[in-house]
């Protein structure tokens, strides 16, 4: 399975805006950019995906921004995936069907749909809590800890 970098980025800034969710602030589109490294213009056309798949919700105002729909711990990374990512699990192609349609039947059902049904099945587990709490066992520290 390949995702392309609109389903990449969309990812890592759901990752970003999960990780300040409890603050309950919106989460400005420069902001997001300036984190990582994503051009401003290329995440509007990211976010309007999102807002579309009922990911994000859009804020208007001095305050304004976008905000999670729902926990992070609601939201998978398959639905997230899936409101941008046009081909996502579509259908394979018939192969052989004029000559072999018995092969190609075959082929669908015990390779196609299975991966299909197993890639869906493996986005669904993960949520973006999830993904939260993987990026802070991987994180640097670049915080600082203060000790009393």
């Amino acid at each position: 399975m390949r995702i392309s970098a609109k389903g990449r980025y969309a990812l890592a800034a759901m990752v970003h805006m999960a990780q300040g969710y409890a603050k309950g602030e919106c989460t400005t589109l420069i902001s997001i950019s300036e984190k990582l490294g994503i051009s401003k213009i290329y995440l509007e056309q990211v976010f309007s995906l999102l807002k579309r798949g009922d990911i994000v919700t859009s804020v208007k105002g001095a305050q304004g921004g976008y905000m999670l729909t729902r926990p992070p711990v609601e939201i998978s990374a398959y639905q997230v995936l899936a409101a941008v990512e046009s081909a996502l699990l579509e259908k394979a192609e018939d192969t052989v069907t004029e000559k072999a349609p018995e092969i190609d039947a075959a082929l669908h059902n015990l390779v196609f749909d299975a991966l299909d049904s197993a890639v869906k099945a493996a986005l669904e587990k993960v949520t973006l809590d999830d993904l939260v709490l993987e990026a802070e066992k991987h994180s640097t520290g670049q915080g600082w800890m203060f000790y009393i």
